[in-house]
C-alpha cells in the first residue's frame, strides 16, 4: 500500500506516510513542563511516520488551555528533550507544533496577561481556565509595530524546539487561532497593511513562516491550514476570498521551500485543497477534519491515488499506539474514549492496549 511506502520531508524522511495528527491532550501541568508520562505517549506512537506534537505556545500570552506545555522556559525545553529522546530511541520522528491561540484564550488560563489578536473583536463562547469556564474577553488589538516581537516569540520558540531534539516545527495557522485570525475577513478587520485585501491578510503568515524558515531551516519547518473550517469565529464562508486569500498565502510560501504543508479540510480531494497543493509544489499532508474520523480506507485512498503525499491522523491515533501495525495489517482497532481527552493522569492516555498476537 502507499500508505507505508517512505516519505521525504524537507530534512525528514519517514518510514511511512502515517501522521500524528496535533491532538491536544492537556497532560503538561500548570508550568507547562512535558512529564515522564507525556513522553511515554509519545514514546508508545513512535511507529507513525511522523508525530506531530499538541500545539505548544511560544509566549505565556499565546497560552490557550490549562495544563498546555510551552517552549518558553529552560524546564519546558528540557521536559520535551525527554519526550524527543524517548521517540528517537524509538525509532520515530517528531515535530513540534507551535501555536499562539490568539483572542481563544482568557487571562485566567495566561497567568493574568492581556490577550491580543489581528483586532478588538471577542468569540462567543466561554473559555476552560484554572479558575472554570469565563466567557471569551474583547482581546487588544495589536499594533503593527508590535508584530515583529511576535514574530521574534514563534522564532525563539522554534529555536527551542530544536534545541529540545524536535526534527522540525509545524507552524499553527489553523482552527481559529492567531495566524487564522489573520487570514480570515471575519476575525481581521485591519486597516493596515495586516488587513483589508487578501494578500494583506496573508502577509503576518508570510512573514512569521519566513523569519522561522531563516532561523531553523526551512527543510524542518511547515505550516498547517484549515481553510473554510469555520470555528471559533475565525469565519470563511465567501469561497472567492477564501481562495484568493489561500493562493496569496501558498504564493508567499511556495519559495520558500518549506517541509511541508499541512491542510486540514472536510474535502481533500476537492477543487480548493488540490490548487493550493498545486501552487505550493512540495509535500502536502492532508486532513479531513473533526466532521469525522479518518479510517483505514479512507487514508489509503488519499496516498494510493496521489491526492496527498501523507495522510494526517487524529483520534485513531490517540486509541491504538500501534495503529501504523493495525493499519497495516488490518486488525481491529481500540475505540477512544473521548472523555478522558482533555482529563489528567494515564487513563485514556497511555493505557491504551497495543495489538496482542
Amino acid at each position: 500500500m502507499q500508505l507505508f511506502t517512505p516519505l521525504t520531508l524537507g530534512a525528514i524522511d519517514l518510514p511511512n506516510r502515517l501522521v500524528m495528527a496535533p491532538l491536544t491532550r492537556s497532560r503538561s501541568g500548570v508550568d507547562g513542563v512535558p512529564t515522564e508520562l507525556v513522553a511515554e505517549y509519545y514514546r508508545q506512537r513512535a511507529s507513525m511516520g511522523l508525530i506531530v506534537s499538541e500545539g505548544t505556545y511560544p509566549s505565556f500570552a499565546g497560552q490557550g488551555f490549562v495544563r498546555q506545555p510551552g517552549l518558553v522556559t529552560e524546564e519546558q525545553v528540557a521536559g520535551w528533550r525527554r519526550v524527543t529522546d524517548a521517540v528517537h530511541d524509538a525509532g520515530g520522528r517528531i515535530i513540534a507544533q507551535v501555536m499562539h491561540a490568539g483572542r481563544v484564550t482568557h487571562p485566567e488560563t495566561t497567568g493574568g496577561r492581556e490577550v491580543v489578536a489581528p483586532s478588538a473583536l471577542a468569540i462567543d463562547g466561554q473559555s476552560h481556565t484554572y479558575t472554570g469556564k469565563h466567557p471569551y474577553p474583547v482581546p487588544r488589538a495589536l499594533e503593527a509595530d508590535e508584530l515583529s516581537g511576535v514574530i521574534e516569540e514563534f522564532v525563539q520558540a522554534s529555536r527551542n524546539a530544536i534545541a529540545a531534539g524536535f526534527d522540525g516545527v509545524e507552524l499553527h495557522g489553523a482552527n481559529g487561532y492567531l495566524l487564522h485570525e489573520f487570514l480570515s475577513a471575519a476575525s481581521n478587520r485591519r486597516t493596515d497593511s495586516y488587513g483589508g485585501s487578501p494578500e494583506n491578510r496573508a502577509r503576518f503568515v508570510v512573514e512569521l513562516a519566513t523569519a522561522v524558515a531563516e532561523a531553523i531551516g526551512a527543510g524542518r519547518t511547515s505550516l498547517r491550514i484549515s481553510p473554510e473550517h469555520n470555528i471559533q469565529g475565525a469565519l470563511e464562508t465567501d469561497a472567492d476570498d477564501v481562495r484568493a486569500t489561500y493562493t496569496a498565502l501558498v504564493d508567499g510560501l511556495a519559495p520558500l521551500g518549506l517541509s511541508s504543508l499541512s491542510i486540514l479540510h472536510r474535502d481533500p480531494a476537492g477543487t480548493l485543497v488540490q490548487h493550493l497543493r498545486g501552487r505550493f509544489g512540495g509535500p502536502v499532508l492532508l486532513n479531513s477534519g473533526f466532521g469525522t474520523v479518518t479510517t483505514r480506507e479512507e487514508a489509503e485512498a488519499l496516498a494510493g491515488d496521489g491526492t496527498a503525499d501523507g495522510v494526517v491522523v487524529g483520534r485513531p491515533a490517540i486509541a491504538n499506539p500501534d495503529l501504523a501495525l493495525r493499519w497495516r495489517d488490518g486488525l481491529p482497532l481500540n475505540e477512544p474514549d473521548a472523555g478522558t481527552f482533555y482529563s489528567d493522569g494515564a487513563a485514556g492516555y497511555t493505557d491504551y492496549p497495543f495489538w496482542q498476537n
